[in-house]
């Protein structure tokens, strides 16, 4: 059911290399449909957004009132509501202390620089259908950096609401949701609410959707496309630990993937059973099933080199470091979106608020580049730059060395205007 890497093999990296680029590239899910609904969106608004709802996903109601949205709220269980609770309390506490300070420097000319945070005007969230932890994970910072609008995008499951979802954004102060998912939500968000920048996770569609509209939007600074796990196991991990992980991850879609890396060889043939006996009985069976056979490895490597070798290759969006002496590959290890470090630390938790650390993470390998979701995502930088007369007149002269060397004459002119000795 799952493929093997025996890294013994020369051409080992080769061929890992070669599986992990067939599925970054999407030519595992044919999006081709997403540039046309995006233009058709761009072109007739509401109404394409509506057409391409009812056509795929049977859905005849794009706008949500706050009546629809409190009587959804009404059929939640309280248990459900305390856990969301819980969640929003852990997310919060822990991105409140991402603030960045604002930065001044002033010379002995008096010649002034401020770096200043801005927070967006407008921010919309994709959150898919089921996943009110998405919501929360996306919403709370853009609350926290003082984003003034904020959109949210959300499926309906066969015509109604998802309440927990809408109950997350009650929490998180967000009235303003719309209900429509894949390529048309994006396009929703960048050609009718013109929002400023769209986060959040998704499908290939999704993802292909936000890559599309980006420069009319931004997005976040990483792909957040189908979800990744790593794990990294040695002789003496639980193998029930191993094998639910690599489940764990498989049941968000067809598209997600799950790896093992190991030096241990003989531990494979038991992780495999593992991972065949918790898939009996899981509710979204065909969907792991599917997700493992199509995208799921076992990495055999001969040596803790080769294992760094291969996690930094991986980039994966989630890192399992069950292992007994994690503390000898953690410095050497710089892709990962997330760490989750020891046999007590199971990804899964981190997706819902324990204890705290942002769960929508860099995907298909830009790890190698970026950052999860974080304070940062939600705010502009702007430099405000302030020259004396003394600090031009005194310093002028070096900046229009480099101006006539670069072939501007133009700079220098502007430059000299403001100079007395020129």
């Amino acid at each position: 059911m799952i493929k093997i890497i025996n890294c013994k093999n020369k051409n080992y990296k080769k061929k890992l290399i070669a599986l992990l680029e067939l599925r970054r590239s999407g030519k595992t899910v044919d999006t081709s449909i997403v540039p046309k609904i995006l233009n058709d969106i761009k072109k007739n608004k509401q109404k394409a957004v509506l057409k391409w709802e009812k056509r795929l996903s049977k859905n005849n109601k794009i706008k949500t009132s706050k009546k629809e949205i409190n009587q959804s709220i009404k059929d939640l269980d309280p248990k459900i509501k305390k856990a969301i609770d819980f969640s929003y309390l852990s997310i919060f506490r822990f991105h409140s202390l991402q603030k960045s300070k604002n930065i001044k420097f002033i010379d002995k000319y008096k010649n002034k620089i401020e770096y200043k945070n801005i927070p967006l005007q407008s921010v919309g969230i994709y959150c898919p259908s089921n996943l009110p932890s998405t919501l929360l994970m996306c919403a709370i910072p853009a609350k926290i950096a003082r984003v003034k609008k904020i959109v949210v995008a959300n499926p309906r499951i066969n015509g109604k609401l998802n309440s927990a979802v809408m109950y997350a954004a009650k929490k998180c102060g967000v009235s303003n949701v719309i209900s429509c998912g894949g390529a048309q939500a994006v396009g929703s968000l960048a050609y009718i609410q013109k929002v400023n920048k769209i986060v959040g996770p998704g499908s290939d569609y999704v993802t292909k959707a936000k890559k599309l509209v980006f420069g009319t939007v931004g997005t976040e600074s990483f792909v957040a496309g189908p979800s990744e796990i790593l794990v990294l196991a040695d002789k003496n991990t639980d193998i029930n630990q191993i094998g639910t992980s690599m489940v764990s991850q498989s049941e968000h879609g067809y598209e997600s993937q799950s790896i093992l890396v190991t030096k241990h060889k003989e531990i494979i043939n038991n992780v495999k059973k593992n991972i065949l006996y918790n898939l009996q009985n899981l509710p979204r069976k065909k969907i792991a099933f599917k997700s493992l056979k199509k995208h799921g490895l076992i990495i055999l490597c001969k040596n803790d080199k080769q294992i760094i070798e291969v996690i930094n290759e991986c980039a994966p969006e989630h890192l399992e470091m069950n292992v007994s002496n994690y503390k000898k590959y953690l410095s050497q290890i710089f892709n990962a979106g997330s760490i989750c470090i020891g046999r007590y630390t199971p990804m899964a938790s981190t997706d819902y608020g324990l204890p705290g650390n942002n769960h929508t993470l860099p995907t298909m390998g830009s790890a190698k580049f970026s950052s999860g979701l974080n304070l940062n995502e939600y705010y502009k930088k702007i430099s405000y730059v302030t020259l004396t007369k003394t600090g031009i007149d005194k310093l002028g002269k070096y900046v229009t060395y480099l101006s006539d060397f670069e072939g501007l004459e133009g700079h220098s002119i502007s430059i000299k205007s403001r100079m007395r000795s020129k």
